[in-house]
């Protein structure tokens, strides 16, 4: 079985997954040792079950295909699925001809209903399309009903034929938008079952808790306590009867009762007995708060997968080693599981943080301007939970509405992107994420991989999901007050109003800088707001305004319908009220449906926000600047979801087969890899429909001037020596050669400035607009592509913008439109237009070779030549290596 799938918690082989109910399932390929335990299940089967499956009630013949599974023929493959250690359930599947295959299911009576038979599917197909098989075929019995409802329910296209009770049906083993919607759909539902024990337990117990106050234990026991948890709580202490008011007990095994969640705060070589005591409980959640895991290095690293593997085998789903706790506000739960000095006020800002300091620091801002928190996630070592489940968690979460994570690492950012996105349609994800060094480029790499920093692949991702990058947790917060709870804005036009000039101008300043639209108010508006035209944007009512001047200038805004926005202004003086402000502001913005925000100087004992009769609240700011900063993460996060979602063309004059035919000779000549010299280059590009100007190569002077003679004169002359990447930057190329003796010159300052005899000859392309195109592969993102400013201006520029896959025509559309260079595409000054969509294509084209060939590392077309009548590639550098096994970063796996 070539699946290169490996589960850390189980590196002997195969992966784990949740069912339905939430309860970890473990999939792995069959071993002969299997066959024992098949049988087993055999006999446990009922008649009916034996007869839906074989078609017959023939036990001996169940046993038989048993033997024939676990022999390990090649003309087969099978995946079982264990629960607690017990096989329940197989898939196999059993070649018929190249590219197609028979598959077949059978599952222990005892789990039916709980989604494994979904869960085996789904990975059998995964397996199935790395080892080239297109469609899995299946005859199933018209009246088993259950079967054929997994097939239909599981989002793969297929189709089917009744003939004699019998429904013959063929599935696609490939991903199309449907399957991932509805995997990811099943996967919401597991995971909100499986994390319910961690976030709405009836029962906690806090093990290690102490008797001395300062203590982890005793200060997280202490917290709970003390929040009002509405649930049994228990301290574990084997030299304790209590802990303060709450009952202690020698281990979790004496706690009388049921207990959802453990909260763990014992020394690290404790805690995998403790585990495994919990999980003998029935324990199905777990903190561990300890740390000395993989923070330690290589040891540590080994001590945390065995509390990952302690925890699959209990089916327990664990957030840590080495966090800060949980929290849940939710009245009927009421659970602060944390040892943090900050108590949380309930609200709908749900926050995950990698790093203990950071969350302490995002509940305390949060706290001290009143923004509310639906739950709190401190992930540490995140070896079991993590971003991915907790995206998936707060989904469709009703106290939820904005979702913020400080993150340092991403385990599976592709399926990250795809969740973020589809989450990003309901309600914004908002994203600290650490470490973003430009360090790590390759000064000898095209200029694409140059380019690409390892924060490149981190922001294309973010672009494409919707997901509001944040540079500082200040600004989260903040950017998190005016989307919780209130009105998205409509477009990107701010109205600043108020009594302070100079806070209006700066405010006027930060809108221009961060895209924002000041517009001219009407005349009809100006004339209602002061009296005479000529109010202007921002507003200034004066030092002097009360608090019903401003309620009526904002009350005239806001029924004006010229701004999508409004800022107000306000600068605390003896001679007005904070509080009969606040109460005015409040009176204007009450039943709007455009976002109002505050700013109010001088008053550093005013509220961080205003409230309304309706129960929301207004954000107030301490400074304007950081006011419109909120507000135009806002308006960007409106835009992408307003927009649609945009899809992946479909590519005519594409040759996936020469394509693949270009690389396997190459490698064959280099199996370590390298620069293809640019006939091959040309040859690949071709092969996805990328127009390229002619290249002739030439070893010497004579072949030099032939060539130029058959392409015909004006002509290019460029060193094709190996190795050297940029040609320009060591004199290997020279342009617009009109006759012989300028090939002859041009030939010898080459080879003298490259060492090197072997050039290429091309046509003289016209002098249009020139832009890059580019794509490098990164090893935990995949394939990200670049757009640019080309030719020599692509370093000094620095103008580009890059995205992963898949590229949809949005995403292309905006990588364009968004460049410094746009507008000498559009046609600058009077000139004619270059042909955009030309330019779109070979975007595509260049997504749809980087998907094709897992063993394209780098692509580099530059320039690419924009011109009215369409786009050509006149440069291009291509690197190839052998591929690594492809990761399925879409299948339902826990970390």
């Amino acid at each position: 079985m070539t699946t290169s799938v490996t589960d850390p918690a189980h590196p002997e082989g195969g992966w784990d997954a949740l069912a339905a109910d939430g309860s970890v399932v473990r999939i792995r390929p069959i071993r002969a040792d299997d066959e024992t335990a098949l049988k087993a299940m055999n006999e446990r089967l009922s008649d009916r079950s034996v007869y839906l499956r074989f078609f017959a009630l023939d036990r001996r013949g169940a046993d038989a295909h048993s033997h024939h599974l676990a022999d390990g023929s090649p003309d087969h493959q099978a995946l079982v699925a264990e629960t607690a250690g017990h096989v329940v359930g197989v898939a196999s599947y059993e070649l018929l001809r190249p590219g197609e295959a028979e598959m077949a299911f059978l599952l222990d009576d005892a789990v039916h209903g709980r989604g494994i038979g979904t869960l085996l599917l789904e990975q059998l197909a995964a397996v199935a399309r790395e080892d080239g098989i297109l469609r899995l075929c299946a005859d199933t019995l018209a009246e088993n009903a259950a079967m054929l409802r997994v097939f239909a329910d599981s989002g793969f296209e297929q189709t089917h034929r009744f003939d004699s009770g019998v429904v013959e049906l063929t599935l696609d083993t490939s991903y199309s938008p449907r399957t991932l919607d509805r995997m990811a759909e099943r996967e919401r539902q597991a995971e909100d079952r499986s994390l319910r024990p961690l976030f709405s337990p009836t029962a906690v117990a806090v093990i290690g808790a102490g008797r001395t106050p300062g203590g982890i234990g005793h200060e997280v026991l202490r917290a709970i306590a003390a929040g009002g948890y509405c649930g049994e709580l228990y301290a574990v202490n084997p030299r304790a009867d209590r802990i303060g008011a709450v009952a202690a007990y020698p281990s979790i095994l004496a706690v009388p009762g049921p207990v959802d969640l453990a909260v763990i705060a014992v020394p690290a070589p404790q805690v995998p007995d403790v585990l495994a005591e919990c999980g003998h409980k029935g324990v199905a959640g777990a903190v561990v708060l300890t740390s000395g895991f993989s923070e330690l290095g290589a040891d540590g690293h080994q001590a945390q997968q065995e509390i990952l593997s302690v925890a699959r085998r209990h089916s327990i789903r664990l957030i840590g080693p080495n966090c800060l706790g949980i929290v849940n506000t939710a009245p009927d739960v009421a659970l602060n599981a944390t040892f943090a000095d900050v108590t949380p006020v309930p609200g709908s800002l749900a926050i995950a943080a990698q790093s203990g300091a950071v969350g302490i620091a995002v509940l305390d801002h949060a706290s001290r301007i009143g923004l509310g928190i639906s739950e709190f996630v401190s992930l540490g070592n995140k070896v079991d939970v993590s971003g991915n489940d907790l995206l998936l968690h707060w989904w469709n979460d009703a106290r939820t509405d904005v979702i913020a994570l400080y993150l340092e690492s991403f385990g599976n950012p592709v399926k990250f992107g795809r969740l973020a996105r589809l989450v990003g349609r309901t309600k914004p994800v908002l994203v600290v994420k650490g470490g973003r060094s430009t360090g790590g480029q390759r000064a000898g790499a095209s200029h694409t991989a140059a380019a690409a920093t390892p924060d490149t692949a981190v922001d294309a991702l973010f672009a494409q999901s919707g997901v509001l990058r944040m540079d500082t947790v200040e600004e989260l917060v903040e950017t998190a007050r005016v989307l919780a709870g209130r009105p998205l804005p409509k477009g990107n036009r701010l109205a600043v109003i108020g009594n302070a000039g100079g806070a209006g101008v700066l405010a006027a300043d930060a809108a221009g800088r961060l895209g924002l639209e000041i517009p001219e108010l009407s005349s009809a508006s100006q004339q209602e707001l002061t009296g005479a035209v000529g109010a202007g944007n921002p507003v200034d009512l004066g030092a002097a305004a009360s608090p019903e001047n401003l309620r009526h200038a904002l009350q005239v805004i806001l029924d004006s319908g010229e701004a999508d926005a409004v800022l107000v202004c306000y600068a605390a003086t003896r001679a007005g009220s904070v509080s009969e402000t606040y109460a005015a502001i409040a009176a204007a913005a009450e039943n709007t449906d455009i976002p109002v925000l505050v700013t109010c100087l001088g008053a550093p004992d005013a509220g961080p926000r205003i409230p309304l009769a309706n129960g929301a609240h207004l954000p107030v700011f301490p400074f304007p600047e950081s006011a419109v900063r909120a507000l135009a993460h806002a308006v960007r996060y409106a835009t992408w979801r307003s927009r649609p979602q945009g899809v992946v063309p479909q590519l005519d004059r594409v040759d996936a087969e020469g394509a693949r035919t270009v690389v396997r000779r190459f490698l064959e000549r280099q199996p370590s890899g390298g620069w293809l010299d640019p006939e091959q280059a040309e040859q690949l590009l071709k092969c996805a429909g990328i127009p390229v100007v002619h290249s002739i190569r030439a070893g010497d002077r004579k072949q030099t001037l032939d060539a130029a003679a058959l392409i015909g004169y004006p002509v290019v002359v460029k060193t094709a020596a190996e190795g050297i990447v940029h040609k320009t930057d060591v004199g290997g190329v020279r342009l617009g050669l009109t006759d012989e003796s300028a090939v002859e010159r041009a030939y010898d300052e080459i080879v003298a400035a490259t060492g090197d005899r072997h050039v290429a000859v091309q046509a003289m392309a016209p002098a249009w607009t020139e832009m890059v195109v580019g794509m490098v592969r990164d090893a935990l993102f995949g394939p990200v592509v670049m757009a640019g400013s080309g030719g020599v201006l692509t370093d000094l520029m620095a103008d580009r913008r890059w995205r992963g896959l898949p590229l949809t025509d949005l995403d292309a559309v905006e990588m364009v439109r968004s460049l410094r260079c746009a507008p000498l595409l559009a046609g600058y000054r009077g000139a004619e237009p270059a042909d955009e969509a030309a330019v779109l294509d070979v975007l595509h084209r260049v997504a749809w070779l980087s998907e094709t060939l897992p063993e394209l590392a780098e692509l580099d077309i530059n320039p690419l030549t924009a011109a009215p009548s369409g786009a050509v590639a006149v440069d291009a550098k291509l690197h190839v290596t052998p591929a690594a096994p492809a990761r399925d970063w879409y299948a339902r796996h826990l970390r």
